[in-house]
């Protein structure tokens, strides 16, 4: 049976435009939008009517770097697909883009096989996966051009965690080469993992093991390194890059300069860098560990850099790394050894808020809110224009925002399976009102009207910022 919804009365923003217009939905998808008491508009008809007025309606965020029950250090990321994603709806996210896991000794496809049954059935919304390679080799270098085909178009590979998900440059410049034929985006946690193993021991050595420890071997150089010598492998094999969780300017400066040279090279940071920094990590009684993630927190004075990025399109995608883990019982397991914090913050519901913020502070316009936050990440991973946008035929995975109602973020109301706000107690202006994925409902005027198994698995297809 057919059913219709209307969106009355608000105001559509979408990356390219901001106008007064009613948008109607059928069947999951938009069918049609016009101009506010237009007379096309005035003759629609519909099951269910939305009032909008003095609200924004948006495109669903696309949230294209989450890590839902993620193995690491000995525990598992506390969010899981059903938490998470039901999260990530409460804050205007309708899509994300998970990370399968490739473990060390076993196929691509062993590791994505488990990733798609951890999550089928259980979202709320939408996602799909990019691919971890952490064993290359002539096997998984084949395998990454059978999984193209099966719309999991990009592979990120680490330069840090020696041990676990590390490649070396050699590695790398084969994964790289493989992607430039098969038209994948290879992904990059640019961190020079040896170097910072060994400042990892040298502080521990002399006795400094408190969280902001992590932040200081670190070093923003060691980013600013790898990144570099990530553009200049991507170079020799003729690959794109995109370099995710960029925290540091000269960081930011690498791929300014590879920008500026035509190459296909970009960038993603995260909320935690825009609004968080080392004063977080150094908080007394080991509550800095609640800020432990890689790449680090970094000072304050890198924020603009970060901002400035955004503005000049360096950077061009915010998304959430979101990696939640309990300060009880899993942060906890860094006490007297900052090297066995587990590293990751939680973040999936709060970035649409945040980047609100942003607006309203004067950081980014409303167009380049939805740029990075929905339209850019869909257009990088492929998802474009199903989703990212608000158009006749897209997806209609839509939000109703209310840029005036304040609200305070808090653990007490948050709804992320974790025992604190990265944060907690920060003022916000504008609040999520109600989200429709692919047309459903799944949040009604701050009601969770959604369900486990509504999230559709979505293979994507290429990069469309490649030329």
């Amino acid at each position: 049976m057919s059913t219709r919804t209307l969106i009355r009365g608000g105001l559509v923003i979408t990356a390219a435009d901001e106008t007064h217009a009613d948008v109607l939905i059928e069947d999951g998808r938009i069918v049609a939008m016009a101009a506010h008491a237009s007379t096309v508009a005035e003759g629609w008809t519909a099951d269910r009517v939305i009032d909008a007025a003095n609200k924004y309606v948006i495109p669903g965020g696309v949230d294209a770097h989450t890590h839902m029950e993620l193995p690491f250090g000995g525990t598992f990321a506390s969010d899981s697909f059903e938490s998470g994603t039901r999260a990530a709806a409460w804050g205007g996210t309708t899509t994300i883009v998970d990370f399968a896991v490739q473990t060390v000794g076993y196929s691509l496809r062993e590791g994505l096989d488990a990733w798609y049954a951890k999550a089928d059935g259980k979202c709320a919304i939408d996602y799909a996966f990019h691919m971890i390679l952490s064993d290359v080799n002539e096997s998984s270098l084949k395998e990454m051009d059978l999984l193209v085909e099966e719309g999991i178009t990009s592979f990120k590979l680490f330069m840090a965690y020696p041990g676990v998900f590390y490649s070396d440059d050699g590695k790398i410049l084969r994964a790289m080469q493989r992607s430039a034929n098969n038209g994948s985006l290879t992904m990059m946690h640019a961190e020079n993992g040896i170097a910072i193993d060994v400042l990892v021991e040298q502080a521990l050595a002399a006795g400094r093991t408190d969280p902001r420890y992590h932040g200081e071997v670190r070093k923003v150089l060691l980013e600013a390194e790898a990144t570099h010598r990530a553009i200049q492998l991507a170079r020799v094999a003729g690959a794109p890059l995109y370099v995710v969780h960029v925290s540091a300017d000269e960081a930011v400066q690498e791929l300014a300069a590879a920008r500026d040279k035509g190459l296909n090279v970009f960038g993603e940071t995260c909320p935690q860098y825009l609004f968080l920094s080392t004063d977080n990590l150094a908080e007394p009684d080991f509550e800095g560990a609640k800020y432990v993630c890689s790449t680090p927190l970094r000072p304050r004075e890198h924020q603009e850099a970060l901002w400035r990025g955004l503005r000049t399109n360096d950077l061009q995608v915010v998304s959430t790394d979101h990696c939640p883990f309990c300060f009880t019982g899993q942060k906890e397991m860094g006490r007297g050894d900052f090297s066995k914090i587990p590293n990751g913050l939680p973040g999936v519901e709060n970035r649409m808020d945040l980047l609100h913020q942003a607006v309203v502070d004067g950081h980014i316009s409303r167009r380049r809110w939805i740029e990075i936050a929905c339209a850019t990440p869909a257009r990088m991973f492929g998802l474009y224009p199903r989703k990212g946008t608000i158009a006749p035929g897209t997806d209609a995975d839509v939000v109703i925002y209310d840029p005036h109602a304040e609200q305070v973020l808090s653990v007490e109301t948050h709804h992320m399976n974790v025992d604190y706000s990265a944060y907690e107690g920060k003022r916000i202006t504008g609040r999520v009102e109600t989200v429709l994925s692919r047309g459903e409902v799944v949040i009604d005027e701050r009601e969770f009207t959604g369900r486990a198994g509504h999230g559709l698995y979505t293979p994507r297809a290429t990069c469309q910022y490649l030329h």
